[in-house]
């Protein structure tokens, strides 16, 4: 007994040490994808967002997701600290989305709520003590590590904001897309593998447990599957970004396999090989398809966190219904539809009621000069000359 909660404790934490890896994860993929005026706003916003993210789920957000919920296999620190980990994960998603425009206090603000509301309801009625069971919301769907839980979640909070906010300045013109070019790719390559990394311990601890044989079979298939999805939505993103541009562009590459990652996060515990290699390879062609749709509707989102974290995170959770014989697809939908229209819902309002008191959007000034300039005082490149 006691070895088994030992080995528990010790794999939850490893684990959870892997998902905080993730935050110098985005960061760097951020810092990388921005501008060089905007590297320091960006960098705060993700140190910002795991300090305060952590801070508001541990006192007030936990208690809402599980309320008195016994952890009997492992140390309850092990587990809280684990579920703490994924709190800012959904808000991550969403910064990176309005990068290069958005101010950082209105944003802490919007953390604390996401962290201490938003995100714990969420994870209340599909994870945690699950506040509409035996209602018409009642939700059934199988959700490993958050295709929908986490990453649609951080999707449409992040479609909220941008449809608040708006593009960056200079984004549209007259109707056309004007390129910003990412300003350092070996920090996106560099952002995206630790991410691809921290998603071992993503997926592989959400399994709960190490203690058994059969528990360890699980957290290395789990793990297998995961890396096999990434390797696909890498391998045919890079081929159809190929065919269709005659390029190999190394950052929808790196989406590509981010894609398959989310898309492999609902089911990655019951996929065969052949089955991941099928969810993360469409799911890299997704991301492909979805970046020039969003961009179309003028929708702008810097570092493609829609069509990697939203798009694949819906794809991701129908793939448990169609693939897995024994579980509805009508329930996977239903959680799809139930905790888009909360997630969205709640997040539009609480961003729309922020702004009305701290404006979003830094002004066009602002965004002229950079980010670091105005909300940081500090420049990460400051022998760098600014440009627009």
């Amino acid at each position: 007994m006691d070895t088994a909660y030992i080995i528990n404790t010790l794999f939850m934490i490893f684990s959870t040490t892997l998902i905080i890896l993730m935050v110098p994860g985005f960061a760097m993929l951020e810092a990388g994808i921005v501008r060089t005026k905007n590297v320091t706003s960006v960098l705060t916003v993700n140190v910002m967002i795991y300090v305060i993210a952590s801070l508001v789920f541990i006192f007030l957000g936990y208690n809402i997701a599980f309320g008195d919920t016994q952890i009997t296999t492992m140390s309850s620190y092990a587990f809280v600290m684990f579920q703490m980990a994924f709190v800012g994960k959904s808000v991550n998603i969403m910064s990176g989305g309005v990068g290069e425009r958005a101010n950082i206090f209105p944003l802490a603000i919007f953390t604390i709520v996401m962290g201490a509301l938003i995100y714990p309801f969420i994870v209340n009625i599909s994870w945690g003590s699950d506040l509409l069971k035996d209602t018409i919301l009642d939700l059934n769907m199988h959700d490993l590590a958050g295709s929908t839980v986490i990453h649609s979640t951080g999707g449409w909070a992040l479609l909220a904001a941008i449809l608040i906010i708006g593009a960056r300045k200079g984004r549209y013109i007259n109707g056309k897309i004007r390129v910003i070019p990412a300003s350092n790719i070996p920090l996106v390559t560099l952002g995206a593998l630790l991410l691809w990394i921290g998603w071992f311990g993503f997926n592989g601890g959400s399994v709960g447990g190490i203690a058994t044989k059969e528990l360890a079979d699980s957290v290395a298939k789990t793990i297998f599957n995961t890396n096999t999805a990434g390797l696909a939505g890498a391998l045919t993103a890079g081929i159809f970004i190929y065919i269709r541009y005659k390029l190999f562009d190394i950052t929808m590459i790196l989406n590509g396999a981010l894609g398959g990652l989310v898309a492999i996060t609902a089911g990655a515990d019951l996929f065969s090989t052949i089955q991941s290699l099928a969810i993360g390879g469409i799911g890299g062609i997704l991301v492909i398809i979805a970046i020039p749709l969003f961009d179309k509707m003028q929708i702008d989102d810097p570092v493609g966190a829609l069509s990697v974290h939203l798009v694949n995170g819906i794809w991701g959770t129908l793939a448990v219904g169609i693939f897995i014989l024994d579980i509805s697809l009508l329930e996977q939908m239903k959680g799809i539809i139930v905790i888009g229209v909360l997630s969205f819902g709640l997040s539009f309002l609480s961003l729309y009621l922020i702004n009305k008191i701290f404006e979003f959007r830094s002004s066009d000034e602002d965004q002229m000069q950079g980010l670091d300039v105005s909300e940081c005082g500090v420049e990460a490149y400051p022998e760098f000359r600014r440009t627009i």
